[in-house]
């Protein structure tokens, strides 16, 4: 199991410069990949506009959405979009997209909530065909495009991504539902006699350090998730507060087969990655 980093662009008042600090001491190890997430209406970077700035500055590391919200793009946009990322990076684009949840970023796009399904189904066909029609330009690494992952944890959502992508993406929680949501992907794939496996992405929080330091983590937890409502606060328990467990959940998801985990940072300052980098040499996990 390969391990990377979330950038911190998903956190409210995160600094640019941070973004860029963060990507460049990704590049150093001992991380696979850097991720971004996506909301509309919130403050935080654009993830595709912030993997083309990081694209500029690394050249190891694969750049991940994890995920995306598909449908509040328009499909020739966003296949130009994640094209121009893919060739600037030089094929390390792994683009993952899902429906997503929130009402309130449907809203601010002008976009029916409960089209979303079918509008993510209709742009995963637009992307395919658009990229290996080379209509839009530029020139892609691999003529099919990036690999495609799919998150979600609904029955369409599964079949979905065996239908249409390269993979699966799933959104954080103990190994146990991780280990549910892999299985069910790799049925979905199996359902409908494709070969091989999909790819299995997954993401965590994190936050290393002082009591002060991990509460401040807690707070952006149960601030992002709390459109949830009380489930906000069992996501907030889900968040990796020390090496050990960091540790004993790397080793449940790796059991459960997952190919690539993404750990996120819940508190944007660079000695987050600092502390990261050293947890997971201290564990034997180098990717230099």
């Amino acid at each position: 199991m390969r391990i990377g980093v979330g950038l911190p662009s998903g956190i409210a008042g995160t600094h640019s410069q941070l973004i860029l600090d963060w990507a460049k001491r990704a590049e150093a190890g001992p991380f696979s990949s850097l991720g971004v997430i996506d909301r509309l209406a919130y403050d935080s970077f654009e993830p595709l506009t912030t993997l083309a700035a990081v694209a500029a500055i690394t050249q190891r590391v694969k750049l991940a959405t994890t995920i995306v919200i598909g449908p509040l793009h328009n499909n020739a946009l966003l296949a130009k979009t994640a094209a121009t990322v893919d060739a600037l990076s030089q094929g390390r684009l792994v683009l993952g997209l899902a429906v997503g949840a929130r009402h309130e970023d449907y809203a601010a796009a002008g976009i029916d909530y409960r089209s979303r399904g079918r509008r993510l189904t209709e742009q995963l066909i637009a992307l395919r065909s658009l990229w290996e029609d080379s209509a839009i330009g530029p020139k892609l690494e691999r003529q099919r495009g990036p690999d495609l992952l799919i998150g979600g944890l609904s029955d369409q959502g599964f079949a979905r991504m065996a239908r249409y992508a390269d993979g699966y993406v799933h959104g954080g929680g103990p190994p146990r539902a991780f280990a549910r949501g892999a299985d069910k992907a790799r049925a979905a794939w199996r359902d409908i006699g494709r070969p091989g496996k999909p790819q299995i992405w997954a993401q965590a929080y994190f936050a290393l350090g002082s009591d002060a330091e991990t509460q401040a983590g807690y707070r952006y937890m149960r601030e992002y998730y709390s459109f949830a409502g009380p489930v906000a606060e069992r996501i907030a328990s889900w968040m990796l507060t020390t090496p050990q467990e960091i540790a004993g959940f790397m080793r449940g998801y790796e059991e459960a087969g997952c190919d690539d985990l993404l750990l996120f940072p819940t508190i944007p300052h660079i000695s987050q990655i600092e502390r990261l980098a050293e947890a997971l040499v201290g564990l034997g996990r180098s990717e230099r």
